[in-house]
């Protein structure tokens, strides 16, 4: 059955894929904006978050919303103020929908929250998996309360998903062009240790797992979004390097200078995150991607 569904953060690296997808198998989509845009077929809605405004027109005839908006949390240093501006933007954009729900009639059935790995904190060389407990430092505490503020869905009778991503491997977007630069500029080294885990997946994955969120009444709850195979981060760095012809150095970069030039934010680059898949592949999802050769071929010979 085709749905209505309204997404939030559509512009970004997953939304603008995901609206496309959606749309391929016959779902209306409409958008929250913080500016007028013009997208074939897709309705457009303003909001402003921080002023917690919404135009409450746009859910009208929705049955599914997928929250995709946040700052980008490595976008700059983390300063308390930063911090608070990067979680704000996920739990009171949250808010400002459920408040909206609570204040209207609507048809709204489901809520699909992105979320991420870095729920668990470092976990060194422990499998991950959904039920593993909610780690230490701001990236745990932001994820913490990000799918806190997901989960008041519930109390409203929605089907709640929340969905942790990992680092999603993406041509010329997201996270992956910083790690490929040093690489090209012939200054690739493994970061800290190097052995670290790192839960990559392919950004059509990550499109593909929502789709199949917003399809299965049966998702619901928190899942992994990552290959069923995580890496060490040497590993993912020589594999980088051996795409684009570059050498990787054979001594790393010390945990220490990370922490002198990006501060508290080297944990992104720091923590060990070994993931397990199994619960989404107990869905019945496929992974177009399980082999992160196969990956990076597709993406670097795009």
């Amino acid at each position: 059955m085709n749905k209505q569904i309204l997404i939030s953060g559509a512009t970004g690296m997953i939304g603008k894929r995901l609206i496309l997808a959606l749309q391929e198998k016959g779902h209306k989509i409409a958008i929250l904006s913080r500016k007028p845009a013009v997208i074939k077929d897709v309705k457009v809605f303003l909001w402003d978050v921080e002023q917690q405004k919404i135009d409450p027109a746009c859910l009208e005839g929705i049955d599914t919303i997928v929250h995709l908006a946040g700052e980008n949390v490595a976008g700059e240093k983390w300063t308390a103020a930063r911090k608070k501006k990067v979680i704000n933007s996920r739990t009171l954009s949250a808010k400002l929908l459920y408040q909206l729900i609570k204040e209207q009639q609507t048809s709204v059935q489901t809520f699909i929250s992105a979320s991420a790995v870095g729920y668990y904190g470092d976990g060194g060389d422990e499998i991950l998996t959904e039920e593993s407990p909610n780690g230490k430092g701001f990236l745990a505490e932001c994820c913490q309360q990000w799918e806190a503020a997901a989960d008041e869905g519930t109390g409203l009778g929605l089907r709640v998903v929340k969905c942790r991503i990992g680092f999603v491997l993406c041509k010329g977007e997201g996270a992956l062009p910083a790690l490929e630069k040093p690489i090209r500029f012939f200054a690739g080294a493994g970061l800290g240790t190097g052995k670290q885990w790192v839960p990559w997946v392919h950004v059509a994955d990550v499109v593909g797992a929502f789709v199949s969120a917003v399809e299965e009444e049966s998702i619901k709850g928190a899942y992994n979004l990552c290959a069923p195979f995580p890496v060490s981060n040497l590993s993912l760095t020589r594999a980088i390097a051996k795409k684009i012809h570059r050498p990787v150095w054979p001594v790393n970069v010390p945990e220490v200078l990370l922490k002198l030039i990006l501060g508290e934010m080297s944990s992104v680059a720091l923590i060990s995150n070994n993931t397990s898949a199994q619960k989404i592949l107990d869905t019945g999802f496929q992974f177009k991607y399980l082999q992160l050769e196969d990956a990076l071929t597709d993406i670097y010979s795009a």
